[in-house]
């Protein structure tokens, strides 16, 4: 099994998920590019994140993939760009379509780059400090507390602290974020395996109206929604995550 977090993740993220699941399965925890103790680019493109993806797999050897969130976008389309890589997938709380970043897509996740950018590191002596300081722009403390595990303590840096993600390229990039590269996808067929599409109940990235895209591209999709989940339903509803995934993968 191969995970891949969301937007200011880490591979790190799926710990206690990967952890649930290794008395049965090999797991492989990825740090997307520009995340975690990954590289960075000058730019982001969700086809380049793809492919570096690829490199990490085997024909010979086929993976379940689990997308979360901007996760889900980059296995969507590793799925459907080397199929036989890709057992089975799952995608969590992402759909394959253009999200409009100024509503229900990334205007919130941008809002958080900026946040984190305009924290002045030099004020920062605690965890606890950044928390405080981070608080008048990130006023829900379990989203807060999700960001700074991207903070770390860097004596190279004249504060003593950096930022692990590339947020300037990042904030810069988040109509590509948000966006489908449907244009890049011509002749490309749809992805013939199983596909887990799971949802948050309380969350606006998965609609009724995205059904009909995630058919064209993911035929064999499935549809379950955690109904008092949020975006991160992966990390809010964990037990209740595992036993979907269970039940899906023995399918």
């Amino acid at each position: 099994m191969v995970f891949l977090h969301g937007l200011f993740g880490q591979g790190r993220n799926w710990t206690t998920i990967g952890r649930a699941l290794s008395d049965s399965h090999r797991v492989t925890l990825v740090d997307l590019p520009h995340h975690g103790r990954s590289p960075w680019a000058d730019h982001f493109d969700y086809i380049e994140v793809a492919e570096q993806v690829a490199g990490l797999l085997d024909p010979d050897d086929p993976a379940a993939v689990v997308g979360h969130s901007m996760g889900g976008k980059v296995a969507m389309l590793l799925a459907l760009l080397h199929p036989d890589l890709v057992e089975r997938l799952v995608v969590a709380d992402m759909s394959p379509v253009t999200y409009d970043a100024g509503s229900g897509g990334s205007g919130g996740l941008a809002r958080y780059a900026r946040a984190m950018l305009d924290l002045d590191l030099g004020a920062v002596e605690t965890r606890e400090d950044a928390d405080r300081l981070l608080a008048p722009e990130v006023e829900d403390a379990t989203i807060r507390s999700f960001l700074l595990q991207n903070l770390r303590r860097d004596s190279s840096s004249a504060s003593g602290w950096s930022w692990q993600p590339n947020l300037e390229v990042l904030e810069r990039d988040m109509a590509a974020l948000a966006a489908w590269p449907e244009d890049r996808l011509a002749g490309v067929a749809s992805y013939d395996g199983p596909v887990l599409w799971m949802a948050g109940g309380r969350s606006g990235y998965v609609r009724d109206e995205y059904a009909d895209a995630m058919s064209r591209w993911f035929p064999r999709n499935r549809r379950v929604a955690l109904k008092e989940a949020g975006h991160w339903l992966h990390s809010e509803q964990p037990e209740l995550f595992v036993e979907v995934l269970r039940r899906f993968l023995a399918s």
